[in-house]
């Protein structure tokens, strides 16, 4: 029996904890004051009703997700099916659609005489073949770009502003400017098994009933130990075949092994002793901020209702803006309501701040080719002096990738789900 730390709990050390925590001594510390990292359902109360909505973690699906739907089977958690559609509203020409059905598709009526419009459905359908065929012929150029891609191919602009890059934006929560520079493999093939190139055929998706912190509660009521909440971890050092933790009021807690289940740049940060190759490797995964406010102010969604989706993007021109995507919570959480309860990244400055009901902050990794790269080094620190590196960056960034990292290090072990 091994004493383990686990520093993070979110998904990934969660999932850790849960594993580990059946054959060794197992501590969680995590530095908010709540548990589930990017697993944040909120209570809140809206003229005279009572209402948990989920502001980070939201949605996973039957086909992508294995692992993490094998976990909530595990923790006999319920599943709510929801619908996942797109749309695209443009704040100055005041162009908009909602991909979701030919109706939505020409929620904007005009649309039907744009010569530019039908362009664009033209050239989805052609990137999703094109894309199709490069992944099955597995001849997808290396070290292409998506935006290479789109340019060597003749894709129009119309299509390439309006369609591919605030898809990819909204997905990764990154800005249009970082979509282009996206490696083309790497995009390929997590539209390709997400079933993002097909128009029909996709996978069903599904959130957590009564909000995602459900899986949360089960899996901590499982632990032996409860999570160390508020945890002031300020490094950690490897030396004696053992882990030392430092904390800020200066005392020090020793380990077997720790598991560095938080984002890249804070593993970094956390190592006092950091190899060459752990400095090389994890600063090739930077994260980046994303302003997300829960709120009832509807102009963030399209005009028309008829294009409202669950996910709702708003164009302004600014290739180097982060992503500007509204969650329609309504749609996405079956909320019955008057008033349309939305989570909005990057666009607080437009919301009227009489609607605002939360403000968070929450980082996402940067997935571009430096990322890829330093992805696939992972092998030269993971395991190393007593050191594990788990989170949703090693792979595509979402909650099945937490589970996936989590087990590459609970196998380690011997365990698995």
């Amino acid at each position: 029996m091994k004493k383990i730390a686990i520093i993070g709990s979110g998904i990934s050390g969660l999932t850790c904890a849960y594993l580990l925590d059946k054959a060794h001594t197992v501590t969680v510390f995590e530095k908010n004051d709540y548990v589930g990292g990017h697993t944040a359902t909120v209570d809140i109360k809206h003229q005279g009703k009572s209402y948990a909505i989920d502001t980070g973690f939201i949605v996973f699906n039957d086909r992508t997700y294995p692992r993490f739907n094998k976990l909530l089977q595990r923790l006999e958690v319920e599943r709510q099916a929801t619908e996942m559609s797109f749309s695209v509203h443009h704040r100055g020409s005041g162009f908009e659609y909602n991909g979701h059905g030919i109706n939505a598709l020409f929620a904007q009526r005009r649309n039907i005489f744009r010569p530019k419009f039908w362009r664009l459905i033209s050239d989805i359908v052609k990137f999703n073949n094109k894309c199709k065929a490069l992944h099955e012929s597995d001849a997808i150029p290396a070290e292409l770009t998506l935006g290479e891609f789109l340019e060597q191919h003749q894709f129009s602009d119309f299509f390439s502003q309006h369609y591919i890059l605030p898809m990819g934006a909204a997905i990764w929560s990154t800005s249009l400017a970082k979509m282009q520079a996206f490696e083309l493999t790497f995009f390929i093939q997590f539209f390709y098994h997400h079933g993002l190139l097909n128009i029909v055929d996709r996978p069903q998706w599904y959130v957590v009933p009564g909000g995602s912190r459900t899986y949360v509660n089960k899996l901590t009521a499982k632990l032996t130990k409860e999570v160390v909440l508020q945890a002031d971890v300020v490094g950690l050092t490897r030396k004696n075949e053992q882990v030392q933790l430092y904390f800020g009021d200066g005392h020090v807690e020793v380990f077997d092994d720790v598991i560095l289940a938080c984002h890249s740049d804070q593993a970094l940060s956390l190592l006092m002793d950091a190899t060459e190759a752990e400095t090389r490797v994890l600063s090739g995964i930077p994260y980046q901020g994303n302003e997300v406010v829960l709120h009832t102010d509807e102009s963030l969604l399209p005009k028309r209702k008829l294009a409202w989706a669950s996910w709702n993007y708003m164009l302004d021109d600014k290739q180097d803006a982060l992503a500007s995507v509204t969650y329609n919570m309504n749609i996405l959480q079956g909320i019955k309501s008057d008033d349309a309860f939305c989570v909005t990244l990057n666009q607080t400055a437009y919301i009227d701040p009489a609607k605002i009901i939360r403000r968070f902050k929450y980082d996402h990794p940067v997935l571009d080719s430096d990322t890829v790269h330093s992805q696939r080094q992972r092998g030269d620190i993971c395991g190393k002096q007593h050191t594990h590196f788990s989170g949703a960056y090693w792979y595509n960034g979402f909650h099945e990738d937490g589970v996936h990292s989590a087990l590459d290090v609970t196998e380690r072990f011997g365990l698995s789900l």
